[in-house]
């Protein structure tokens, strides 16, 4: 007899309770002050996204089937470059998968250094694990090759099936290769001039940039302007203008600390059921229902036998068996409240699972009592 059971269980609000106290404690014993470098990008820095198509070998079977042309027409032609001739309807490549290679790179690093790569099938492949990515050019939105990848896949799981039963061990069709890139090319700078440079902030606010903005201006003079809650106007002494003394200026006002002020936020991940509420959710005062459903579904197998000397056959079939047990819900009155310990609390006494207050926050959010942006990733 086999037993599938599917129950929100009331253990794993320990998780949770431990989560939201550790965020609770890591944003109230420190006042949070934080480098400029660390929450702001400079002008003279900018990311350059690289994509490039390659094939990954030495797979174990795992690799794209024969109807998958691109694959067979892209080893076919590596063969030909390579002096070989094949015939494009004999080649086999269950032990070569086609993938999109993408990284993302920045426009200060320079020619010869290394970087990590993420492959991604796009065939019909079953895993990549054990695979090396050949040589792949990369080239930017411009269409220009700045880069090149290859090495040995890492996935970081595993994939074992032995007739018909698979073992899986994390996503085993995208993969990374640490330090597989090697930029081979100039990547391009945005312009600049020696009179002023910009910081960007990679969370805009109008708080945070003002708090900057006021750092920076007491410690070296009247001389930035915010332009807007995501950008910081600096213009450049003349007595720093000097490129290893603006260098310097540029590294000495990365080093300035700051106290960013941050939205109140609660993101949600349905996939893993994981809440992180940041320091300033607050909840206004509301009641909360809550009752638990268990379904447990039984599964008997029934042996029909044929008659003594007939030309029946064996017939196995299975008998299911569902229970419902709906529990009584329990109510729990929130008072308003700025401590996510209390939020918690509150929810442990009532026995919420992660995917159960994933609910109560779409729930709270709904009828306003929740005073926070939720995001849903």
């Amino acid at each position: 007899m086999s037993t599938t059971t599917i129950r929100t269980g009331r253990n794993w609000w320990r998780w949770v309770l431990v989560l939201i106290i550790l965020v609770t404690l890591s944003t109230s014993l420190h006042a949070g002050k934080v480098r400029v470098k660390d929450i702001c990008s400079f002008q003279n820095k900018q990311d350059v996204d690289l994509v490039g198509y390659g094939l990954i070998i030495g797979l174990d079977g795992t690799g794209d089937g024969t109807g998958t042309q691109f694959t067979v027409q892209s080893l076919v032609n590596m063969m030909e470059r390579m002096g070989l001739t094949v015939e494009a309807n004999k080649v086999k490549v269950k032990n070569v998968a086609a993938v999109i290679v993408t990284a993302r790179i920045s426009s200060q690093q320079t020619k010869g250094a290394y970087f990590d790569v993420t492959v991604s099938s796009v065939g019909d492949a079953s895993s990549l694990q054990g695979g090396t990515l050949l040589l792949t050019p990369l080239s930017g939105p411009d269409g220009i090759v700045y880069a090149v990848a290859q090495g040995p896949v890492s996935i970081g799981g595993f994939n074992v099936q032995v007739d018909d039963n698979k073992i899986v061990s994390n996503y085993t069709l995208v993969g990374r290769v640490p330090g597989g890139g090697k930029i081979t090319g100039a990547l391009p700078t945005p312009e600049e001039t020696s009179r002023e440079f910009y910081l960007s902030l990679h969370n805009p606010d109008p708080t945070t940039a003002h708090r900057i903005t006021e750092r920076i201006n007491i410690k070296y003079g009247l001389m930035a302007y915010p332009i807007d809650g995501g950008a910081i106007r600096i213009l450049v002494p003349d007595s720093l203008s000097h490129p290893t003394k603006r260098m310097k200026f540029i590294s000495d006002i990365g080093q300035l600390q700051v106290v960013p002020d941050n939205s109140a936020r609660v993101v949600i991940n349905e996939k893993t059921g994981t809440i992180v509420a940041g320091q300033h959710v607050t909840i206004e005062p509301v009641a909360v229902a809550h009752g638990t459903i268990t379904v447990d579904i039984r599964s008997t197998p029934v042996i029909s036998q044929p008659e003594p000397f007939s030309a029946g056959e064996t017939v196995v079939t299975s008998e299911s068996r569902i229970t419902v047990t709906d529990e009584k819900a329990r109510v729990v009155h929130l008072k308003r409240s700025v401590y996510l310990a209390d939020i918690a609390k509150a929810m442990n006494r009532i026995g919420a699972t992660p995917r159960d207050i994933i609910a109560i926050f779409q729930a709270l959010k709904q009828v306003g009592a929740l005073r926070a942006e939720l995001i849903i990733l």
